[in-house]
């Protein structure tokens, strides 16, 4: 497995995201079929390919405030957009040169890109990397009204992965995570975001 390896449910045109929101953003973006107010369209929004990271940051949306998980289609190209606009939020010298710089390019940023151990099912860290993106705010409204193809309630289904696991039947709790796969990145686009694929 590689170190830092973008893996995600993804087909030829778009990939799927996940976002935890309290049930007031949530309930509007469902209803609406893309995100409203009161989603900001004034604070960087993180996205994150890997169902399981975001399982362990909302701890199977219990934590206040990320009771409702949604799985958002974005179009690849939108995917790649922010990809190219990424800057990592923490200096790389084979790719920043100096700490001065990096510093520069990274609060100038327009997406900000962060590795993190994946996790397992019961949430232990791996030793490998997960990516989240970070929108920012000149670009929300970008990705709102022209990435987002769909949003999907996945509450009810992390909720039952939850409850199988707790109760030791894993195999069962796998079945019900979405696929993710390696998502192919060009090699200009992978040095960008530090990739190792």
């Amino acid at each position: 497995m590689p170190l830092r390896q973008i893996r995600a449910d993804f087909d030829s045109g778009t990939i799927a995201v996940y976002q935890a929101y309290p049930p007031a953003i949530a309930e509007a973006a469902l209803a609406a079929g893309r995100f409203v107010a009161p989603f900001s369209f004034t604070r960087m929004t993180w996205i994150k390919p890997s169902l399981l990271w975001l399982m362990h940051r909302s701890n199977w949306a219990r934590k206040p405030g990320q009771e409702r998980i949604l799985a958002v289609r974005i179009t690849r190209a939108g995917w790649e957009q922010a990809l190219a606009h990424g800057v990592l939020t923490a200096p790389v010298p084979a790719i920043h040169g100096s700490a001065a710089a990096w510093s520069e390019a990274f609060e100038a940023a327009r997406v900000h890109v962060q590795w993190d151990p994946e996790r397992t099912l019961r949430g232990a860290a791996l030793n490998h990397y997960s990516i989240q993106v970070g929108i920012g705010r000149t670009l929300i409204r970008t990705f709102a009204d022209e990435w987002v193809t769909g949003l999907t309630d996945l509450t009810p289904t992390v909720h039952r992965i939850d409850t199988l696991v707790r109760a030791g039947k894993h195999a069962q709790a796998q079945r019900l995570l979405p696929a993710e796969r390696p998502y192919p990145l060009g090699a200009d686009l992978a040095r960008r975001i530090q990739s190792d694929t």
